[in-house]
């Protein structure tokens, strides 16, 4: 089991919350930083569209985002859609993104190859909402019966980093599982069509699964002794530039995430509660659930840092990662933000 995390060093406050996904975005520029009297041009952020759920929907939606963006003299572009964390660390890199969320796995990832951003805030690991997926009535009954069965991973990130840390803390070698490597929104057909044995996932992809009474966790974050936090990311250039916008984001959205945890179903089916976008029925439970269990977003500490390199230890000796990936080198001090 995860152990008890202790208190943080710092109390500032943070940005994204683990609902808002990244995309590859639109191109366009920053504009130049402003003071609150609008004595300059007004800065725009380019955040990927928060879709249908999480507190960037509902901030979106009632306008709170743009007046505490306002402030600050600045105001959101929304751009692209959710996607994974690798695109948006190369639309940053494009100066093409302003800020991105994903997991410190496939940070570390983004980190080994030309990192253009730095790591601002922190979210908890998962311990409810991410872990091995198994079809209901499957032979597969603990991690152990994982050798010899495919088991579907994004590579590289949560899902490889999930089905690793399981087996190496059961003991087995990771070559005795065959690990299929898979877009997380071209597995849950694959997985439902018994081409593989499980799936090794994260709630945004879990909960439909769960929620259809179909599938369930043989381990979750929880028993696997996961250090997958949740991380956000900031183009480098724009937190120079601009760390007032990058503050006044971090206020908002730090708050935002302890309401939303608060009461997590005021922040589902925010535009719509039909269609493919909308969580209904028992998902809609299996993700409220979740989200109560779950983290708010706040600054990085040294505990934190800590576990950050013990991840990226752990991926260089997996050989996911050519080298050990040095995380504390990209990582912003939020306290200092002014």
């Amino acid at each position: 089991m995860i152990l008890a995390r202790p208190l943080r060093t710092t109390a500032v406050p943070a940005l994204l919350t683990v609902s808002a996904l990244v995309a590859l975005t639109a191109c366009g520029t920053s504009g130049a930083d402003s003071a609150a009297g609008g004595s300059k041009a007004t800065v725009t952020v380019r955040i990927p569209d928060p879709g249908n759920s999480g507190v960037l929907a509902l901030g979106k939606k009632d306008g709170s985002l743009d007046k505490a963006l306002a402030k600050a003299g600045a105001k959101v572009r929304w751009t692209g859609s959710a996607g994974p964390f690798a695109p948006a660390a190369q639309a940053m890199n494009a100066d093409q993104l302003d800020i991105a969320t994903g997991s410190i796995t496939s940070g570390i990832t983004s980190l080994a190859q030309r990192p253009g951003f730095k790591f601002f805030t922190a979210v908890d690991p998962d311990a409810a909402g991410e872990g091995i997926l198994v079809r209901n009535g499957s032979d597969i009954g603990s991690v152990a019966d994982l050798v010899g069965k495919k088991v579907a991973v994004n590579q590289g990130g949560t899902g490889e980093y999930l089905l690793l840390k399981a087996l190496a803390k059961a003991g087995i070698p990771a070559g005795k599982v065959t690990r299929v490597y898979l877009r997380p929104d071209q597995t849950a057909a694959v997985f439902n069509a018994g081409k593989v044995d499980a799936w090794a996932v994260w709630a945004t992809y879990a909960v439909a699964e769960i929620g259809s009474g179909k599938a369930h966790f043989v381990a979750d974050g929880a028993a696997i002794g996961s250090d997958n936090y949740s991380l956000n990311a900031v183009r480098t250039e724009f937190a120079e530039q601009h760390p007032k916008v990058v503050r006044a984001l971090y206020q908002y959205l730090h708050e935002a995430s302890a309401r939303e945890k608060q009461n997590p179903a005021a922040y589902l089916n925010v535009f719509t509660d039909v269609g493919p976008t909308a969580v209904t029925g028992k998902a809609k439970e299996v993700q409220t659930a979740f989200t109560a269990q779950g983290g708010t977003v706040d600054p990085i500490g040294p505990e934190d840092i800590e576990r950050f390199e013990d991840v990226a230890a752990f991926y260089a000796g997996q050989h996911v990662t050519k080298d050990r990936v040095d995380v504390a080198a990209h990582l912003i001090d939020a306290g200092k933000l002014t």
